[in-house]
């Protein structure tokens, strides 16, 4: 049913796979609806413990297609769509909408479910900000990051200037922004991009084997609230997450979820947690 990804859920992983590997799979608008509701497919699939995101061949995803970038500047008509437009220069988006999550790739950030990116290969321009607001990199040596937009003439977007330095510390953000330069697979781990870097052939059956390895001892109602926990708080103060968190706390302990922990452990057994989404 889509056109420009791939979408396969082998119980408990649903994996997305960009699929423009001609275009080293270039984010368009047709690409963007695609991705959404593929996330909000996997949201709702019970068997579904955790989202894998990918690219088909040599690239994770180069960024906005150029062509539409290109009828952007030139301010003419080269086949791109009023889509395409939005999803690349944030223009005609709603004005009611004014959240912390609600732009096209903090959204990410909202689903109650763990989402790796398995960066395969070059991450550039708007990527960037979409790899970032999956909740994991892991990567290979193949792994590249370029920011691209001082190339461009362009700024920081999709919330990069808020994103990246949360990652990597103001100095070293600004050197990717300003410089453009390529960062790649080790020195991506180093600095914080990558959360693993595994060999080139066992990136997906690594992050499968992950979010098996959660489904089989994590308990996905804390996962999601863990989840929200921490993304939330990025925006309070330490006293305001320490408060809410005894408040999370004091619900937890009347889940079934808890009991099963407790009673598992003592029991010496794997835990038996109930998933989460609807078939």
């Amino acid at each position: 049913m889509y056109e420009q990804i791939d979408y396969d859920v082998t119980d408990p992983v649903a994996t997305i796979t960009l699929d423009r590997p001609e275009a080293l799979n270039a984010w368009t608008g047709k690409m963007g609806h695609e991705v959404n509701d593929a996330l909000k497919r996997a949201e709702a699939d019970k068997r579904v413990v955790g989202i894998v995101i990918t690219g088909r061949g040599r690239a994770f995803c180069a960024g906005a297609d150029m062509n539409t970038l290109d009828d952007l500047s030139s301010g003419g008509s080269n086949g791109a769509t009023a889509d395409d437009a939005a999803s690349i220069g944030q223009i005609a988006q709603p004005t009611d909408q004014d959240g912390e999550f609600t732009g096209q790739f903090p959204y990410l950030m909202t689903i109650d479910k763990p989402i790796i990116a398995a960066v395969n290969g070059a991450v550039a321009g708007m990527a960037y900000p979409f790899s970032l607001c999956c909740d994991m990199r892991v990567g290979t040596e193949h792994s590249l990051f370029l920011t691209a937009f001082a190339q461009r003439g362009l700024i920081a977007e999709w919330g990069l200037s808020f994103l990246l330095p949360r990652l990597v510390g103001p100095a070293v953000a600004l050197d990717l922004l300003m410089s453009s330069r390529r960062v790649k697979g080790e020195e991506a781990l180093e600095i914080g991009l990558l959360n693993h870097l595994v060999e080139p052939d066992e990136l997906l059956s690594w992050c499968n084997d992950y979010v098996t390895t959660l489904a089989r001892r994590c308990s996905p109602a804390s996962i999601a609230i863990m989840k929200r926990q921490v993304y939330t708080e990025l925006h309070v103060g330490l006293g305001a997450a320490e408060r809410h968190a005894g408040e999370l706390m004091g619900e937890s302990f009347g889940r079934p979820d808890f009991r099963e922990g407790v009673t598992s452990f003592l029991e010496k057994r794997e835990p038996e947690f109930a998933r989460i989404g609807e078939d």
